[in-house]
Order: structure tokens, then C-alpha cells, then sequence
């Protein structure tokens, strides 16, 4: 007896048909002799019934099912009555008069209901199997094969090729740390696995292969987060003989089709742009959530000559190279409701990030009337407080936090609390999903811990030719280069980065110069690549998108680890196989490594 449907493909249209299905028994229903199967599938459910008119034998047997039960079944497809039709499900219309029952495999008592919403993820990934069993992560899957099926013809459509590049490479540590995986065969030597395929695909622009694309595995053995996985995914691509433009266009084609296939959704494109300067300026992050109806005013010219002291120390330091310092103010509409608790809870949350206090002002009535409810108003000048409302836009009702520090730590403290306070408050547009292009990112960046420049993005980023030039020319302008670097920024999160590549092999030494990458260094590192650039190296520029993350978006979900198979905790570790796991003395020694560390005793678990 071989399958013949999918359990949700068994419709009116098949009554009086006999169908032959396979799968799990999602609940089974005793009523006075007659017992009702709810058979599930990939697909969905459809109701099995067992008579004992039909057959005796099988009524028997299926007296005995359980959930989970790995069933096969063969039967007639008949209408339900109308009182026991069920409008919510796609079966809900017919059922399965069963005349024959295979019990292909028992399951043992579950350690958790498939239904059960409040499952902890520590038992949900140690038992992985079952909860893909779940009609959220089938759901979820579905969606991500379907996503994938989508970008592939897309490109295929575009004129790329599909090709593979290795998974065991140099170690290049610029950036994350590296995987590592030890030779055999090369005693004390390593390979690394790629934290991106970004060397080799440049090397295929070389090559002659002027558009490529890869679903691609990547490694980085960094701290994780909520949207950060050790492994991942990423849809790479890279094409020659293009700009920027060229690379944003085909993303935003690639991104509108992937969205109207797989959602129904249609994407208003061209994508709204900002530089790098324009989002840290009005939003304080350079991935901003643009939905939320609040962005940040620079006041620090107004409160040059202020009363308050703290405020007009930090404003004499603006444009202070190394630590400039601003004045800045979030208008929080109708924010005058909020508690003094509440206010309290949000100090707290910007001391996260480095601010060492929250001002406010609470707009009860216009400022002439003395209806400004706040500590520091009293310090104001009458001119100060019009220009503030003048710059704010703020009304009666509204609430005024300022930040005042150095300018990183006031962006990211505001920028922070902005998207906390519109979430709160529901102060988001109803747009479900709203994407912008973040551009024109520095190019270096300098690294206090290292007392170096380090790369914003990558080495192999090009720079704004018009201020790279001025390297030469100009002293103390390193940090003031742009790069022809852009992001895709979708709901505040980044789900793509990319740049036009730097394809002149003296402006690549350069490049590394400024990184503090010496010749010898970048020889032993980079050789490969400078090398190839010798040899007439096409202009080129692509892009990845984080698949994983940009699912989880489309689907809604907190995180990626609900858009992935088999993934791994927050700590790096598979609860489901218990990786990583020692391993024998044997092993080490094939391998010419010893360690220095007891094993442990203890598993990965959380």
C-alpha cells in the first residue's frame, strides 16, 4: 500500500475516491464505538473515522492508537454531516471512512505536548524531532524553503550562476574570530571555516564569472544574541561592472519578488535611502526602525550659553575631535502621561548604554503658563525654551528626554530608547515591513582597546574615491573617509550589508596600510587576493543577505533559532547531540594536538 495524498489534499473534490495516507496521530476521539483520528501530515490534518461495522479488526487496532502513533491508512473520502463539518480546517468539509489500518510505529509518552505554547526552549532543542513536529516550525520551514526556491529563480531569472566555494579555508582573522579546524595531514596547521565567502567570490569576479550567487554557510565563534547563530546562513552574491546603484536595484527586485511569492505581500520600491550621517543623526542607530514615529533634535547649539551647567559643559565640547560631545532631545508624543516609575525604568534602561542620567521635561501647558513639569526647567532661559519647542515640534501633552554626553554614547542611548518607547507605546506605523538602505558608512573606525584604525565593514571595502584621495593631501582625514558601503535595514534590524569591492592592487596595500597590516603581513594573509588583482581585475560589488534573519522578520518571530532546523543555544551548544563533546586520545594525537584543560564533566546544556 503506497501513499497516495497528503493529508491536506484530501478534498470534496475526492469524495467517493479511495486515498491511502501516512502519518502521525495528532489526537484520537472515542465516541460510543466509533473512533475519530485527526491524521497529520507536513501538509495539515484531515479526520480518519473507524467504524466497527467497517472492519473489526482495524476498529480494534485503532483502540489502541496513541498520540504520535505512526499510522498508515486506506479508505473512502465521505462528506461530514453538517452539524460535524469544521469550517477552520481545509479538510474540515470531508473525512476518511477507513477500511484498512497499518501501525507502522509506536511512540512512547511524550515529554511534552506538541500543543503546548509554553515549552522551554532547553527541552524544545533537546528534543528537537518532536518539536519540528509542530505546526509553527513546519510553518516556518515551509516558509524558508519556499524563500529559498524564490531567490534562486530570481537570480537564476538575473543572469547569475550558482557556485560553490570552500568551507575549509586560511584563517584571515579580521573581524570575528575564526573556527578552526586542525590538519592531519599538515601537523600544527589550520584551516578555518569562512566567516564569508567574501575572498573567494571576489576572486571569481576575476575569474570571468561576472555574476554569482551562493546559499552559503558561515562560521563566526563570537558572542551570541537573540538574531546571532555560531552557524548561518546567507544569500551572497557579487557582480562586475557595476556601482552601487546597480547592487541596490537588483537587492530590491530580488527582496519585492522573494516578499510578493512567499507572503503576499507587495513592497513599495525604490526603498527609501539615508546616509549614515542622515540615520545617526535623526535616529541615532545605523540600522533605524523608520516605522517609529520619533526621531531625534540636536540642541546643542542651543544650549551653548545655558544655566544648566551639565548641559553647557557638554555643549563647549562640541566638534572636540575624540570626544565630542551633544546635546540631544527625543519628543515622545503624549509622553507627559508616563508615571514617575516609568520614567525611572527608562533612566535605567539608558544606562545600558553608557548615559549617566535621563533629563525630561513634561509638557502640561505651554511654557509662558509655567506648565513644563521637570527638575532642569527652572536653569532655562525664556529664549531656550522657545527654541525648544520651535526644534521639537512639542505640544501640551508631549514629554522632552535629553541626552547629553559624548556623541557615540548620546546616540545610542536615545537611538536605544527610542525603539523601546515607540514598542511600548505603539507610536509605529501599521507598515508591516519597511525597508531602507543605510549608505555611505566611514570606512574606518578608530579602535581605542587596539590604538588602531579598524575596518567599519572589510578591508576589501572601496572608499569614496573623493575622499580617499584626500589621504595623501590632507592630515587627520583618515576617520572622515566614506565608504561605498550600504546596508538593507528592515524594521531596525540589518538583514543585508554589502559594498563595491576595492579592485586596484595599490589601492588595496593602501587599504591595509591604514589597518596597520604591514607588507609582510599582508602577504602572509592576503597574498592570494593581491596577486589576483595584478592580473586585470574587473570593478565589482555585491551584497549578503542574513537569510535567518530576514525570515524570522517576514515570519514574525522573536528568533532566528525558530526559523532554523537544528540550531544551537545562546551558549554555542546543540542540546540535541550534546556538540561540542571531548573527544578521544587517539583522535588528538592523529591530529598532533594536546590539551591543556580537564574534560568536562558537565554538558552544554543552558
Amino acid at each position: 500500500m503506497n501513499r497516495t495524498h497528503y493529508c491536506n489534499d484530501v478534498r470534496e473534490e475526492l469524495v467517493g475516491g479511495r486515498v491511502n495516507l501516512c502519518g502521525w496521530v495528532n489526537r484520537r476521539r472515542d465516541h460510543g464505538g466509533v473512533i475519530f483520528v485527526d491524521l497529520r501530515d507536513r501538509t495539515g490534518l484531515v479526520q480518519v473515522v473507524f467504524s466497527p461495522e467497517q472492519q473489526q479488526q482495524n476498529h480494534e487496532a485503532a483502540r489502541s492508537l496513541r498520540n504520535e502513533y505512526v499510522i498508515m491508512v486506506s479508505g473512502v473520502v465521505v462528506r461530514r454531516t453538517e452539524e460535524t463539518r469544521n469550517p477552520k480546517l481545509p479538510t474540515g468539509l470531508i473525512e476518511v471512512q477507513v477500511d484498512l489500518l497499518r501501525i507502522l510505529n509506536a511512540a512512547a509518552p511524550l515529554p511534552f505536548q506538541l500543543d503546548d505554547e509554553d515549552v522551554g526552549e532547553g527541552v524544545r532543542f533537546a528534543y528537537r524531532f518532536l518539536d519540528l513536529r509542530r505546526v509553527d516550525m513546519q510553518r516556518n520551514l515551509l516558509v524558508r524553503h519556499r524563500a529559498l526556491q524564490s531567490l534562486r529563480r530570481t537570480l537564476d531569472d538575473s543572469g547569475f550562476l550558482e557556485i560553490e566555494t570552500p568551507m575549509l579555508t586560511r584563517s584571515t582573522p579580521e573581524g570575528a574570530r575564526d573556527y578552526l579546524v586542525p590538519s592531519r595531514v599538515h601537523p600544527g596547521q589550520f584551516y578555518a571555516l569562512p566567516q564569508s565567502p567574501q575572498l573567494f567570490k571576489q576572486l571569481l569576479m576575476i575569474g570571468g564569472f561576472d555574476r554569482y550567487f551562493q546559499i552559503t554557510r558561515c562560521f563566526r565563534d563570537e558572542d551570541l544574541r537573540a538574531d546571532r547563530q555560531p552557524e548561518f546562513t546567507q544569500v551572497d552574491l557579487e557582480m562586475s561592472f557595476v556601482e552601487s546603484d546597480d547592487v541596490m536595484q537588483l537587492v530590491e527586485k530580488l527582496v519585492s519578488r522573494l516578499f510578493a511569492e512567499v507572503m503576499g505581500v507587495e513592497l513599495v520600491h525604490p526603498f527609501g535611502r539615508l546616509t549614515y550621517a542622515e540615520a545617526m543623526d535623526r535616529y541615532g542607530l545605523d540600522a533605524p526602525d523608520v516605522r517609529i514615529r520619533m526621531e531625534l533634535v540636536d540642541v546643542t547649539a542651543i544650549m551653548r550659553d545655558t544655566g544648566f551647567k551639565v548641559f553647557a559643559q557638554v555643549a563647549k565640547q562640541a566638534g572636540r575631535p575624540g570626544r565630542q560631545g551633544a546635546i540631544k532631545v527625543l519628543r515622545v508624543p503624549g509622553g507627559a502621561a508616563l508615571t514617575r516609575k516609568e520614567i525611572d525604568d527608562y533612566t535605567a534602561f539608558v544606562a545600558i548604554y553608557g548615559a549617566k542620567g535621563l533629563a525630561y521635561i513634561k509638557i502640561n501647558a505651554p511654557w509662558q503658563e509655567g506648565g513644563w513639569q521637570s527638575p532642569i526647567v527652572k536653569f532655562f532661559s525664556d529664549e531656550e525654551k522657545e527654541a525648544l519647542i520651535q526644534a521639537t515640534g512639542a505640544v501640551v501633552g508631549d514629554l522632552l528626554f535629553f541626552g547629553a554626553d559624548q556623541l557615540k554614547v548620546v546616540n545610542e542611548a536615545l537611538g536605544r530608547l527610542r525603539v523601546k518607547i515607540g514598542r511600548d507605546l505603539n507610536l509605529i506605523d501599521d507598515k508591516p515591513f519597511s525597508f531602507v538602505w543605510v549608505t555611505e558608512f566611514p570606512l574606518l573606525d578608530w579602535d581605542e582597546e587596539a590604538k588602531r584604525f579598524a575596518a567599519v565593514h572589510h578591508p576589501f571595502t572601496a572608499p569614496m574615491i573623493e575622499d580617499f584621495i584626500r589621504l595623501d593631501g590632507e592630515a587627520g582625514v583618515v576617520d572622515l573617509v566614506r565608504s561605498q558601503a550600504y546596508d538593507l535595514v528592515l524594521n531596525g534590524s540589518e538583514v543585508g550589508g554589502g559594498s563595491i569591492r576595492i579592485h586596484d592592487p595599490a589601492m588595496q596595500r593602501r587599504m591595509l596600510e591604514l589597518l596597520n597590516i604591514g607588507p609582510a603581513e599582508a602577504e602572509e594573509k592576503f597574498g592570494f587576493l593581491l596577486k589576483a588583482l595584478e592580473f586585470g581585475a574587473p570593478p565589482h560589488g555585491g551584497l549578503a543577505l542574513g537569510l535567518d534573519r530576514l525570515i524570522a522578520i517576514m515570519l514574525g518571530v522573536d528568533s532566528i533559532r525558530d526559523v532554523i532546523a537544528f540550531p544551537k543555544t545562546q551558549k554555542a551548544g546543540c542540546l540535541l547531540t550534546q556538540a561540542p563533546s571531548a573527544v578521544d586520545a587517539l583522535q588528538l594525537r592523529e591530529l598532533h594536538l594536546r590539551t591543556t584543560l580537564r574534560p568536562r564533566e558537565e554538558s552544554v546544556k543552558e
